[in-house]
């Protein structure tokens, strides 16, 4: 299948595949060992016999038969669906399985590849048949208690070691190991899926399948339906039979002169806290600041973002749909319908063309495949403006931004959806060659009092503080070449970088929201608007479109007081923020707060209808007849 490779796919990348691919295999390999380990070691231990051997033996020809099925049946299905198993493997289970098995006979070679997987699994049992025969080296035959114990104690310490390297993929941690949602690190599409063993592969469409059941997403009552759909937009006396005109909303009129540029840039773990006073000294988040407390912009802190990882911020202002634990980007109906709320379609109304810019690779995780079926109509990853690659993600953000500067001058009017990426581990950046003080950022944060590892945070700080720096760069001399320009600036998440092991519900969470540009002011939207990642389109046509334009969106724009923001475990709203589940809750910093329970019931008020109406739109689409 090598002409699925593409001409990025170099010796390079191949060996990159391989890497990561054998570090991600044996997290699979190791769930199998685990099993020969339970019932026939440690039973061994307790009931030694010499039928333990033969069920090593059944194990491991059990898991080559299926592992050799599942390798022979990967090649017609990438074929098929440019894909290692997703969520077609759950579809076609509940499709028509009598006419699904004829197609694998006629089209797809099921006898001969499952001889082929047959010969493979009686191989595979002689080998282990052998080596299960080889001789090994016995305990030491020791004398006394004390020196029985602490050899048990030295061998249950190093079972429990290599039982975290395997568990993490050749790692120690979560924060360093490899698992499918983070595993597509080279160039190719091609490879990407290959480095996800079969086992993975399965597993990955697990995760798709379970999340899926509506009864298991908190807030979805596709039953209250119709309820909630003339909720939305207000529109109560309305009866059709789709979705879309109930999410129907009129724009009061342009509160700004029309920009001919508009820049929405999603920073890679842009947390809010470093923005706050008590953390000045940082001087990690100094150019927002600035752009914060210009004249010509505005901030609030009541923001958050869409979830708690990057590809469902970058979903989630692609289509205008929340978190409810089902990823768009492995729908089959994203790739065949654009959804009303998508962003596109509604600036394209405007005489806007609409790119996205992106630090990474353009198929990690199908995001280019979903924003151009989505209406865009550009993508561009890091290989298609040729910056070199900066780490396992992409490349530095300074060579995003120049390549995006260069662009702009051969470009109409252009919304851009941007995605930075340097701010993530590894932290590999030369902060030093960047101009960066990292020894007195050590110096300062070794002054935080919850801090675990001052000079660890102290680097992650650095690559913060290159985002920012980069971020505000690009914006001051874009706006001075282009005045009529407009910009949002926020963060794709805010968890993964904290100040200190005990964080703050807001610390944890919240993103920045910076509006900046031609024709914005202090007081363009109420203080300290309440919003959200699903706010920011709705708040910007709002902005600069003709009174009575129509547009679609789930939740109101910021101009008219937005209520309340939420994500997949976090609330907003009136000063406060909390967990969803649970009654934990904070006033934000310098803000006075009402009562928990009257701030919980607006988010209440508008949660269950913008989630069941999302799962409906992902699940069964524009119709809302059953």
């Amino acid at each position: 299948m090598s002409s699925y490779l593409s001409a990025a796919a170099d010796a390079q990348e191949i060996g990159l595949a391989l890497w990561t691919g054998a570090r991600l295999s044996l997290k699979s390999a190791g769930a199998i060992t685990l099993l020969s380990f339970v019932f026939c070691s440690l039973v061994g231990l307790f009931w030694p016999r010499p039928e333990l051997g033969r069920g090593r033996l059944w194990i491991g020809t059990v898991a080559s038969f299926f592992l050799s099925v599942f390798f022979q049946a990967r090649f017609p299905y990438y074929r098929e669906f440019h894909m290692t198993y997703n969520m077609q493997v759950v579809q076609g289970w509940q499709d028509d399985r009598t006419a699904l098995f004829w197609t694998m006979v006629q089209e797809y070679g099921l006898p001969w590849r499952l001889a082929v997987a047959i010969g493979l699994t009686v191989l595979f049992w002689y080998i282990l048949k052998r080596l299960l025969r080889t001789s090994v080296f016995p305990l030491p035959a020791l004398k006394g208690k004390l020196p029985v114990a602490l050899a048990s104690l030295v061998l249950t310490a190093v079972i429990f070691v290599f039982g975290l390297f395997v568990r993490f993929g050749a790692s120690f941690n979560y924060e360093k190991s490899i698992n499918w949602e983070n595993c597509g690190v080279t160039n190719d599409a091609f490879l990407n899926e290959c480095i996800l063993d079969d086992v993975q592969a399965l597993y990955r469409a697990r995760d798709f399948a379970i999340n899926m059941e509506a009864g298991h997403i908190a807030g979805v009552d596709r039953d209250n339906i119709a309820s909630f759909l003339h909720q939305i937009a207000g529109h109560e006396d309305l009866q059709v039979k789709e979705i879309k005109p109930y999410l129907e909303r009129t724009a009061q009129g342009a509160k700004i002169p029309r920009p001919k540029h508009i820049f929405i840039i999603l920073g890679e773990s842009w947390a809010q806290w470093p923005m706050l006073d008590q953390y000045a000294d940082l001087q990690a988040a100094d150019g927002i600041r600035s752009l914060a407390a210009a004249s010509e912009g505005y901030s609030t802190q009541s923001f958050l973002p869409n979830g708690e990882y990057t590809a469902i911020a970058i979903t989630g202002m692609v289509t205008g749909l929340p978190e409810i634990h089902i990823a768009p980007q492995y729908q089959l109906r994203t790739f065949k319908e654009v959804y009303p709320t998508a962003m596109a379609p509604q600036f394209k109304q405007l005489g806007y063309q609409v790119d996205f810019w992106y630090g990474g690779i353009p198929s990690w995780d199908s995001i280019n495949r979903v924003t151009l079926a989505q209406g865009f109509d550009h993508f561009y990853g890091y290989p298609d403006y040729n910056a070199p690659k900066q780490s396992a993600w992409g490349t530095k953000d300074g060579y995003m931004f120049d390549a995006l500067e260069e662009h702009l001058a051969d470009e109409p009017p252009t919304v851009h959806l941007i995605m930075t990426v340097t701010n993530h581990p590894p932290y590999n950046l030369d902060l030093a060659a960047e101009g960066f003080d990292l020894e007195r950022e050590k110096a300062e944060t070794a002054k935080l009092p919850q801090a675990d590892d001052p000079d660890e945070l102290a680097v992650e700080l650095g690559h913060y503080w290159y985002m920012d720096k980069v971020v505000t760069d690009f914006v001051r001399k874009t706006r001075e070449r282009y005045p009529d320009s407009l910009f949002v600036i926020t963060g794709d998440h805010a968890v993964r970088m904290d100040p200190g092991t005990q964080p703050t519900l807001f610390e944890h969470q919240s993103v920045p929201f910076v509006l900046y540009g031609q024709g914005v002011t202090k007081d363009i939207l109420p203080a300290q608007a309440v919003g959200g990642h699903l706010n920011i389109v709705p708040t910007l046509l709002e902005l600069i479109a003709p009174k009575g334009f129509h547009y679609y969106s789930l939740v109101p724009s910021m101009t008219s007081g937005s209520q309340a923001a939420f994500n997949g475990s976090t609330w907003m709203a009136d000063g406060m923020i909390g967990q969803l589940e649970g009654s934990k809750a904070s006033m934000l910093a310098g803000q006075e707060a009402d009562d928990v329970s009257a701030a919980r019931q607006k988010v209440d008020n508008l949660l269950p209808a913008v989630r069941t109406i999302a799962w409906w739109l992902l699940q069964k689409g524009n119709s809302v007849e059953e």
